[in-house]
């Protein structure tokens, strides 16, 4: 029986390379990330470039996902397949968490609410199933702009309060953190009196394909010093690990 062939093996390591780096990599960092000969690696991602799946910025620049493979991740996988994979873990993490949970996808302009699960006290709830989320105010909307392959970066950061980050250079830092830790926050940025948090929903390859976060007071998301508590984080972590994981099963 035939073994695998090396060479598609190896176009998949790079674009899983490419998916979990958060940003555009030169070829010597493909190279040394996979410890091939830059003329390997150089024959790897100008092929996948020519067909679509990686592109490069500019002439001799750095490369990174390409669109053609968000078009294909987003054929496989939509909005009633997600919310049919994360119903049981976001119900799950609503009543660890005792705060409301939103699965998001990315659509051009916004995070798409697929699913919406009610913090579970009696206080007055609105179902958010359908809503569009800015991108640059909210955490689920933070996460899938960090690793936007198909999402384009909003062109006017409107202000909702008085702390929703409407510079570039300061979204662009957020942006480059929330790449590093693996997680987005939001605190009074889309709701004065709401914070929330969120972590990355991967499919194959590493793509980013949503987001699934827990949104509530601030008193009750955030301590002192702004931050999520680690218990409440990996929570978070988990619930995103658990949908990523039936995503690719």
């Amino acid at each position: 029986m035939p073994g695998n062939v090396q060479a598609v093996e190896r176009a998949v390591a790079v674009l899983r390379t490419l998916a979990a780096a958060g940003r555009p990599l030169d070829l010597a960092e493909i190279a040394a990330a996979l410890e091939l000969p830059k003329t390997t690696a150089f024959g790897l991602v100008r092929t996948l470039r020519d067909v679509g799946v990686v592109e490069q910025h500019g002439t001799g620049g750095a490369y990174a996902l390409g669109d053609a493979l968000a078009r294909l991740q987003q054929t496989a996988l939509d909005p009633h397949d997600l919310r049919s994979i994360a119903t049981n873990w976001a119900d799950a993490l609503a009543a660890r968490s005792r705060l409301e949970v939103l699965v998001t996808m990315p659509e051009p302009g916004g995070a798409r609410v697929v699913h919406h699960v009610f913090r579970p006290d009696d206080s007055a709830q609105e179902l958010r199933t359908g809503d569009l989320l800015p991108l640059h105010a909210t955490a689920a909307g933070k996460v899938l702009l960090a690793h936007a392959v198909r999402t384009p970066r909003p062109t006017e950061l409107e202000r909702y309060s008085t702390r929703t980050i409407t510079q570039r250079p300061r979204l662009d830092a957020v942006l480059r953190r929330v790449r590093e830790s693996g997680w987005a926050g939001e605190t009074g940025e889309f709701h004065p009196d709401e914070a929330g948090v969120a972590v990355a929903l991967r499919g194959y390859g590493g793509l980013v394909v949503g987001a699934v976060s827990v949104r509530g007071p601030i008193e009750r998301v955030t301590g002192r010093d702004g931050r999520p508590s680690a218990g409440l984080l990996d929570l978070v972590r988990s619930t995103a690990h658990s949908i990523s994981r039936a995503v690719v099963t």
